[in-house]
């Protein structure tokens, strides 16, 4: 089993809470996680599972092992009986692991019945520091880090991406609450994918698809839920400069956008005009994956101005804010870092990075020209 980032965290959770829910996208190695810590385990999507739960509540309730209970959001009935039982005992910690497909914001059942009994952990497809040891990076963000569809398994791509989406547009956003019809869905992804690391514009998506921005924002929050996109809200600061005040729009995980783009291989890749921005998004995806899974709390922007001063990264992160730009190059000049360093100091930045694919990285902890190995050491030794 490959070591995961999320796995000190959620023992750390484990050790502080009555419960802890690990959520992330499906497929991404939550049930994968929680076996590998034991106890005992019940997909509570499977009716079987159900009964067993039921039938062997008092049981496991008054046990000391560990409690499973995989997509938890299909058994909406569990969630009162969890909290009943942690509130007999309230000193006891590391009862149940709860594993989701869906935000939160999605399982409404969480935030009513646990909110304070509860902490929440998220789990990305993998992460670079994860899979160093067994491909390359460039292989990881062509193929995307979801484990069935990997860089460990490169010929699956992109069937298995593609697959992948299909069953969540038919079964998992229908289940979810997204009303839009799975051909509407697929369309939608489609074009999402079309403007990745752009301003969002849904009024500009809703013509095209016949509907309402409204509607398109809706649609489009279902697909936060289930950590397939991202808005990335813009950092707003009290400056004379006017400032781009939309979200930019990422899909969360580099091969489900090459899949939707039909880009079918690295050479395909580099040939197309949107690399620069299929590049900033996975540098993007692996520093933020990166500090959700040590649990560390951090805001996360992008910052631009009228006249194109920009970062595409900031970061405030345990009293510092980093700025950090992205560029898809091996040889980075002096200018690139001059012109972050001007777009930092508009933001008061205290750390800043120029992040490329450059084999000579340069300068120290606080300001540097380095490659994505580099900023994902720095953030995982921050604090």
């Amino acid at each position: 089993m490959i070591d995961r980032v999320s796995h000190t965290t959620v023992h750390e959770r484990l050790a502080t809470y009555p419960a802890v829910a690990l959520v992330g996208p499906r497929q991404c190695g939550k049930t994968t996680l929680a076996q590998s810590l034991g106890g005992s385990y019940y997909d509570l999507e499977q009716e079987p599972d159900r009964l067993r739960l039921d039938l062997d509540w008092e049981r496991v309730t008054r046990g000391s092992e560990l409690v499973i209970l995989d997509e938890a959001q299909a058994w909406p009935d569990i969630f009162p009986r969890l909290r009943g039982a942690i509130d007999t005992d309230r000193a006891r910690m590391g009862r149940f692991l709860l594993l989701g497909s869906v935000s939160p914001a999605l399982m409404v059942q969480v935030s009513e019945s646990l909110a304070g009994r509860l902490s929440i952990v998220e789990l990305s497809p993998f992460l670079w520091p994860e899979l160093a040891s067994y491909t390359s990076l460039d292989t990881l963000w062509m193929c995307g880090g979801f484990p069935d569809g990997s860089p460990l398994f490169p010929s699956r791509y992109p069937r298995w991406q593609l697959d992948h989406l299909t069953l969540i547009a038919q079964r998992d956003l229908p289940s979810w609450g997204l009303t839009a019809g799975p051909q509407t869905t697929t369309r939608l992804m489609r074009m999402l994918a079309a403007v990745h690391g752009q301003a969002w514009n849904a009024s500009k998506l809703g013509q095209s698809l016949g509907v309402s921005y409204h509607t398109v924002n809706r649609f489009v929050d279902f697909f936060e839920g289930a950590f397939l996109t991202r808005r990335l809200q813009p950092f707003t600061a009290n400056l004379s400069k006017r400032l781009t005040k939309r979200p930019k729009v990422y899909w969360r995980d580099s091969g489900l956008l090459h899949a939707l783009l039909n880009v079918p291989d690295r050479d395909g890749l580099l040939a197309q005009p949107w690399v620069g921005a299929s590049w900033e998004g996975f540098v993007i995806e692996q520093a933020i994956g990166l500090l959700s899974a040590t649990g560390r709390p951090f805001e996360a922007f992008y910052f631009r101005t009228s006249d194109r001063y920009e970062l595409d990264l900031v970061l405030d992160l345990q009293g510092e804010r980093w700025a950090i730009e992205v560029k898809l190059t091996s040889a980075p000049g002096p200018d690139d870092l001059q012109r972050l360093d001007r777009a930092a100091d508009l933001i008061d930045a205290d750390r800043r990075f120029l992040v490329s694919q450059t084999a000579n990285p340069s300068g120290d902890e606080h300001r540097a020209s380095l490659d994505l190995p580099g900023l994902l050491e720095r953030l995982r030794g921050a604090g």
